[in-house]
């Protein structure tokens, strides 16, 4: 007798090579049965972790994302995460538990509402086959990039399962292209424009050598979203990063464009600086898997395949003849923009608390070249972002930014850890999102070889403190208080450090030397009265309070 919960556990496990997860009385019998497969399983502290970390495992691998968590609480308590991964475009599977298929219990709820309200996928499991439902959600997420959440009924899971097969997975389904007369005009606009710019972003992962190579034969310059810088790192064209983290030259050159490529990025109000990243008479051609395009300032939307677009684009370049860029197109890709920040002045604000920026500037010279970076949401966020350099594509995830999210750092980094082990990981928090994810800091010192945890802590909600305490509005709410992460770190199994000045980082420093092995927790002490760029605009005067 193969019961239901062994069928779903042999199709996670041959649909997904890592599941993160949380036992429950929904999940249990999953859980039993993985742990006698090859896939492996990371546990973490929370549920919410278990997506979010599963989340970041597709960021830095590429591959299909897995978690389990139980019925009810277990769900519910994973839900921002699952939101965040739906927004995102991330192809993950979440086994839920849910109620007796027989009927709700007194604490069950409709969990396909709750699901459906992410903008996730709901699955119900049976006995029938579940083998085929399994590998038919792996294929769906996997093509729809979008989560599916199973969900196993508690009196299933042991039930026999009337088809135990498990069925060879789907074939990738092939990558959807661009019309001709869509590529025409696309590549007429381009070879006209006096100043071409190419914004790429996740979803031009892979196709980063391609993506440059059409940026020099257009003789354009180009840009990256946050979440996909280093896929263009190199290229002597590039300013850095299009939106509110880029710098004053960077943002002129932006704005600059006449007509501004977008390859898969979704154009959020970040990206597009609350609309006015572009010129606003500046053509803007998005390049996107999604049904329709994603902002206002899109021109001309283009449904296709980001690799199949491009190589389209340079096969007609390549044809020459009345694709043949404007004249003088080469000169314009030129080097020496600087979008990476660096901090020269005080190492102390006017309160004697460190200066952030001095701190990152600092970090940036002393890190391994080597690195990824996962990064919580929060006013913090500019100074990882603008000060550290990434040697690669997918070097940095930021699971939260697409739900506005905070503290779902320390909770995504064991996904990020586990994909990528082999190099020194930073991890970014503040102090508010830090205590919101502390459970899986314990995560994160069981999973990582090496990782630095730096936290960065004003003792405030900064992003909060600089767009509504400076308006007049009660800063009670907004205050953290001092906690000490370095002290909450040697609990939980890591090396602590306070950091209060540049000095002090000779700690860090000394744990590089060493081998960087295991976590150290950088407790450092900033002030909350620097503000980073980023924030200016973002209150608008009717926003303010009524007097």
């Amino acid at each position: 007798m193969t019961t239901v919960a062994a069928t779903v556990a042999a199709a996670l496990a041959a649909t997904t090579d890592h599941v993160f997860a949380l036992l429950g009385n929904g999940n249990a019998y999953v859980l039993d049965a993985l742990a006698r497969s090859r896939t492996p399983v990371t546990c973490v502290r929370h549920e919410a972790a278990t997506v979010a970390s599963a989340d970041a495992y597709h960021r830095v691998s590429g591959r299909l994302a897995a978690a389990t968590t139980t019925y009810g609480a277990g769900l519910t308590n994973a839900v921002t995460a699952l939101t965040e991964a739906a927004l995102a475009g991330t192809p993950l599977l979440l086994l839920a538990g849910d109620a007796p298929a027989q009927g709700r219990r007194s604490f069950d709820i409709d969990q396909g509402e709750l699901v459906h309200a992410t903008g996730a996928r709901f699955v119900h499991l049976d006995a029938a086959a579940p083998g085929t439902l399994v590998a038919e959600a792996a294929w769906d997420a996997v093509t729809h990039r979008r989560p599916v959440v199973l969900a196993l009924p508690y009196d299933t899971a042991t039930a026999q399962a009337a088809d135990p097969g498990v069925p060879a997975p789907h074939p990738p389904t092939a990558p959807r292209e661009a019309g001709a007369d869509e590529l025409d005009a696309v590549a007429a606009q381009l070879v006209q424009a006096a100043r071409p710019l190419v914004v790429a972003g996740r979803g031009a992962r892979g196709c980063g050598a391609e993506v440059r190579a059409l940026a020099e034969r257009l003789g354009a310059l180009t840009a990256t979203t946050a979440p996909a810088r280093g896929l263009l790192a190199g290229y002597p064209g590039d300013v850095g990063i299009c939106g509110g983290f880029a710098g004053d030259e960077a943002a002129g050159l932006i704005q600059g464009a006449d007509v501004v490529l977008v390859l898969g990025a979704g154009l959020n109000p970040f990206t597009a600086r609350e609309g006015r990243a572009f010129a606003p008479d500046a053509a803007v051609i998005q390049v996107d898997l999604r049904p329709a395009a994603t902002h206002p300032l899109v021109t001309r939307f283009v449904r296709a395949d980001v690799g199949a677009t491009v190589r389209g684009l340079r096969a007609r370049l390549d044809a020459g003849g009345a694709w043949e860029p404007r004249p003088g197109a080469a000169p314009r890709v030129r080097s020496g923009v600087r979008y990476l920040r660096s901090h020269d002045g005080a190492e102390v604000a006017a309160d004697g608390r460190l200066d952030p920026r001095a701190v990152f500037t600092r970090l940036e010279r002393i890190l391994p070249a080597e690195r990824q970076v996962v990064s919580d949401g929060g006013h913090f966020i500019g100074w990882a972002n603008t000060y550290l350099s990434l040697p690669r594509e997918d070097s940095i995830v930021l699971v939260g930014t697409a739900f506005q999210s905070i503290g779902l750092g320390l909770p995504s980094a064991p996904g990020a850890l586990v994909a990528r082990p082999e190099v020194t990981t930073v991890v970014v928090v503040g102090d508010g999102g830090g205590i919101m994810g502390l459970a899986d800091l314990e995560t994160v010192t069981r999973c990582a070889r090496s990782a630095l945890v730096v936290v960065v802590n004003d003792g405030v909600y900064g992003a909060e403190v600089h767009q509504y305490g400076t308006l007049g509005l009660d800063q009670a709410a907004m205050r953290v208080g001092e906690i000490d992460f370095a002290a909450l770190g040697r609990a939980l199994g890591a090396q602590g450090a306070v950091i209060r000045t540049l000095g002090d980082l000779s700690v860090v420093e000394q744990w590089l030397s060493a081998g960087a092995r295991g976590v150290l927790v950088a407790d450092v002490r900033v002030s909350p009265d620097v503000v980073a760029p980023y924030l200016s605009g973002l209150v608008t005067p009717r926003e303010q309070p009524a007097r």
